[in-house]
């Protein structure tokens, strides 16, 4: 099962969840945190058999999984935005409490003059498809202008403020819940900090923004807001 992608099974703990939506196996997920691991100065170290014993969340006979050491806790916190002790959890299942919070991100769309920012998620059907605007999963009680601005910084370090909210909209492809915020650039170059979500970041002027990202799948007050 390691060299297939992780999709037969239900997740055991969010970590593997994380592992699925990515699409990764095993060993491309170790492969990628060794990257990531030297790309950023990272101590911590990930093997197969050890992120098999990860993801399972418990020891082979049942028991606790114990602390994992901090350099390797570290490590997996910074490529997700997750404490260790979520990623160790049992995922929500669609009958449990905490679920009836519907799934919810918040969308950033930054302008600098004509030109606005964009990422391509890796992932996508085609290149013509995979690129987005910025965004972020918003957890109860937070604040989408909040995530908004958040997540712009730890996806292409560009520091930007939110200019006023553009509508919230059930997405009719995801079904996700999307809350648009218009922000304005302040300062930072755009580029990929979030190499394990995105595969390239840049500013794209407004009039070819739906050559990246056809029109019928940009929320409409968003095509106003960029005067489109």
């Amino acid at each position: 099962m390691t060299g297939e992608t992780l999709t037969a099974t239900p997740a055991r703990t969010v970590l593997e969840e994380q592992i699925k939506v990515r699409q990764l196996t095993y060993e491309e997920f170790v492969e990628f945190t060794m990257d990531f691991a030297r790309e950023h100065n990272e101590p911590g170290t990930l093997s197969v058999r050890h992120l098999l014993r990860l993801v399972a969340g418990v020891r082979k006979d049942g028991t606790p999984l114990g602390p994992v050491r901090p350099a390797n806790a570290r490590l997996l916190e910074r490529i997700f935005g997750l404490s260790i002790a979520e990623l160790l959890s049992p995922p929500q299942r669609p009958d449990s409490p905490a679920a009836a919070h519907p799934l919810r991100v918040a969308i950033a769309v930054v302008l600098r003059g004509s030109e606005v920012l964009v990422v391509r998620r890796r992932g996508g059907d085609d290149d013509s498809t995979a690129w987005q605007f910025p965004a972020g999963m918003v957890k109860p009680g937070a604040a989408p202008e909040t995530i908004a601005v958040r997540e712009t910084l730890s996806e292409t370090d560009v520091h930007c403020a939110v200019r006023g909210g553009l509508g919230t909209r059930l997405h009719p492809a995801t079904r996700v819940l999307c809350d648009y915020v218009l922000c304005d650039y302040v300062a930072g170059v755009a580029k990929n900090v979030d190499a394990f979500e995105n595969a390239d970041v840049m500013w794209v002027d407004k009039s070819r923004l739906v050559g990246l990202i056809p029109a019928e799948r940009i929320y409409r007050p968003v095509l106003k807001a960029l005067d489109l």
